[in-house]
Order: C-alpha cells, then sequence, then structure tokens
C-alpha cells in the first residue's frame, strides 16, 4: 500500500450510516414516480368525467332530436345554447324592426349572474362573521351549547320557502328580505361546524399550552383556531352550498336581475330553453365556488389528513 493511500475509519457502533448519492437519487425517481402517479390519476379522473358529460349530451341530443319528449319540457342542447348566446347578446325584437333588445329582462346573463352572487356574498359572509363568533361562544361553554342547540336546530330545519313570506312582510321585496333569508341558510350550518370544532380540541392541548405561559387570547390564536379550522371550513363549504340551493327561492319575488329570478320567471313564461340555461349556469358556477372552497381549505389547513 503506498504512503498517499487513504484508509477508512471504521464505522462508529451505533451511529447512523452516512447518505450516499445512489440513495438521495432513489428518493427522488421515487418522489418522481408518486408526482407522475398522481398525474395519471388526475388525467384518468378528467377522462371519466368528460367520457360522462359527453355521454349525457349525447343521449339528451337523441332524445329531443327523436321528439321522445315534447320541445317545450326537454329542448334540444342546440336550442339551450341559443338561449344562452340570446341571454348574452342584443338582438332585433322582430324581424325587419331595427328596434333591439339586449339580454332577458333588460339584463344581460351574466349581470343576472353577478347581482345572485352579490346577495350570496352578503348573505354568506354575515353568516361566516356572525356564525364563528356564535360558534365559539357556544363551544366554549357548555350551558351555551345546552341552552340554545334546539333552537339551532329548529332554524336548520326549516325551509326557506316556509319562513320567506314573513321575510318579505318585515322587510319588503327588496334585497334584505333576499339577504336575510341567505344568511338565515348559511348560519345554522356554520355554528354547527365551530361548534363541533371548538368542542373537540383536546383539553390537554390548551392546558399545555397554558402552563408554557400562553394567555387566553393567546390559546384561542394558536391552539384553539388552527384545531377547529377543518370543522370550520367544511361548515362555511356546507354553507355556499345551502345560500346556492336557497337563491331561487330568494328571488321569487322581484328578483330581477338574479339568476334565480331569471330562472323562475323563464319557468312560468314556458321558455325552457332559458331556465335550462339559467338552471345549467347555476350548476357551472356553484362546483366553481365549492372547488375554490376546497382548494382554499388545503391551502390554509395542509396538516388536514396527513397526520
Amino acid at each position: 500500500m503506498t504512503e498517499n493511500a487513504t484508509t477508512r475509519e471504521p464505522p462508529v457502533p451505533g451511529a447512523a450510516p452516512l447518505r450516499t448519492d445512489s440513495s438521495r437519487e432513489s428518493s427522488q425517481a421515487v418522489a418522481a414516480g408518486v408526482r407522475s402517479a398522481s398525474r395519471r390519476t388526475r388525467s384518468r379522473r378528467l377522462i371519466l368525467q368528460v367520457g360522462v358529460l359527453v355521454v349525457v349530451v349525447l343521449l339528451w341530443w337523441v332524445v329531443a332530436a327523436l321528439q321522445l319528449v315534447p320541445a317545450l319540457y326537454l329542448p334540444s342542447p342546440g336550442a339551450v345554447l341559443n338561449a344562452f348566446v340570446q341571454a348574452n347578446t342584443c338582438r332585433p325584437v322582430a324581424e325587419g324592426l331595427s328596434r333591439t333588445v339586449c339580454g332577458e329582462q333588460n339584463y344581460y346573463l351574466w349581470e343576472h349572474l353577478v347581482a345572485s352572487l352579490q346577495r350570496i356574498a352578503v348573505g354568506l359572509g354575515a353568516a361566516v362573521v356572525v356564525g364563528l363568533a356564535v360558534g365559539f361562544l357556544m363551544g366554549s361553554s357548555r350551558w351555551l351549547q345546552v341552552a340554545f342547540e334546539p333552537y339551532l336546530n329548529f332554524l336548520r330545519a326549516l325551509p326557506p320557502l316556509g319562513y320567506i313570506g314573513l321575510l318579505i312582510v318585515w322587510l319588503g321585496i327588496g334585497d334584505a328580505s333576499k339577504n336575510v333569508l341567505l344568511f338565515l341558510a348559511a348560519f345554522p350550518p356554520i355554528v354547527i361546524a365551530t361548534v363541533q370544532g371548538v368542542a373537540g380540541v383536546p383539553a390537554d392541548r390548551i392546558n399545555a399550552a397554558l402552563s408554557l405561559g400562553a394567555s387566553k387570547v393567546q390559546s384561542i390564536r394558536y391552539v384553539i383556531l388552527p384545531s377547529s379550522l377543518p370543522s370550520i371550513l367544511s361548515g362555511i363549504r356546507l354553507a355556499a352550498g345551502f345560500t346556492w340551493t336557497t337563491v331561487v327561492a330568494a328571488e321569487l319575488n322581484n328578483g330581477i336581475p338574479g339568476i334565480g329570478g331569471l330562472a323562475y320567471l323563464s319557468g312560468t313564461q314556458l321558455n325552457t330553453a332559458l331556465t335550462i340555461a339559467c338552471i345549467i349556469t347555476i350548476g357551472i358556477v356553484a362546483v366553481a365556488l365549492d372547488v375554490l372552497i376546497v382548494r382554499t381549505s388545503r391551502w390554509l389547513v395542509p396538516w388536514q389528513g396527513k397526520a
């Protein structure tokens, strides 16, 4: 052995082995494989969902083309698309006349949609603010929870159409009654989810923070709120869905502009194609809002489901 030859020191007993380049490359390959498999899974899900949509539209077109169902009850996909385009453009009142009309009921369809979204934002936003406050109080006090839980369940069980007339008597047919109705639809699920989240925080976790010198406010901010946030976000997601299902009831009276009011009014006028176009628009926007809430939840609570 030459003098410049290096010698290996014997491994220290109990010491962790050094991580070699081959082990790093192996872990990187595993991570790349997981990402590739995840992309393939998402692609397959998207292909399956698009395939189901294509099949449904084809069946719809075949039924309409064969006139198995009268066009008054089930217009063709082309008629619904034409109604959607007309609701977003200007057109002559009648053939040969220069006078034009834009949209439906003097508003474009997107303007109806924006009006409904504004009402939903007011009702849902107020329900989030008030619901979180009430939920934290009820979740922190067993006596408050026992005292008010039956009335909260009573409000949750009431259908919106059951008290829309009373709200109109109290608040009129303007936006006030509509906003309150949407608030009442979103309020119970947010409160219930908040109560469950706050009451479900282990007492040992709170006591540990207090024993380390945290104040009551700090324990709420750094312990109770993060621990209950997954449940709260689930309640907000449910509440958003309830507001969308309630928007048509809220806009039954003087709901123009409003996508729910337009759907109801076009149905009473036997304009089925426009009614279906409104329903499809409501569904697409509701799904998009739900996806936004889910992605926001994953961003706010990345630890959920990984414990």
